[in-house]
């Protein structure tokens, strides 16, 4: 995952010491099926996401993070929830240590075709939930879907 210039910044002051970030994770559906990234750095799947840049609104990050990586401008439509813990820390294999909290933003797209621009994705796929059971994924994303399991697409 390419590291910001405000974190490479933090990093060179704090060397591999653990760092809280903030993040944004576009939780993406088109009917019943949610639109998955499988990542580069982990091969596993999740939501599309990123960090939250210096003077950008959480908002403005889950739209940048999507056009970055998929081609396209999102529309959000509303917040899922905030979310963080040991399931959103991890330790990089440079020995950078990292935890999240990550808002999730309910969101459309303007059309299902998608363009993968993003070199730290490895692919994208629209999955049924009941499919995202059988993925190798991050945990996290279980308790983003079932609280999306109420929401409107």
């Amino acid at each position: 995952m390419p590291i910001s210039d405000y974190v490479r910044s933090l990093r060179a002051r704090i060397g591999h010491d653990f760092l809280l970030l903030p993040g944004v994770s576009a939780v993406i559906r088109h009917g019943e099926e949610y639109l998955l990234a499988r990542h580069r750095d982990s091969s596993l799947w999740s939501f599309i996401g990123g960090g939250v840049e210096p003077g950008e609104s959480p908002k403005e990050a889950v739209q940048r993070e999507v056009r970055e990586e998929i081609g396209v401008i999102p529309t959000v439509i509303g917040l899922i929830g905030a979310y963080g813990g040991r399931s959103l820390e991890a330790t990089a294999p440079n020995g950078d240590r990292v935890g999240y909290v990550t808002v999730a933003y309910r969101c459309v797209l303007p059309s299902r075709s998608l363009l993968l621009e993003e070199a730290e994705l490895l692919e994208v796929a629209w999955f049924s939930r009941g499919s995202i059971n059988m993925l190798d994924r991050h945990p996290w994303i279980d308790r983003v879907l079932q609280d999306d399991a109420g929401g409107e697409s």
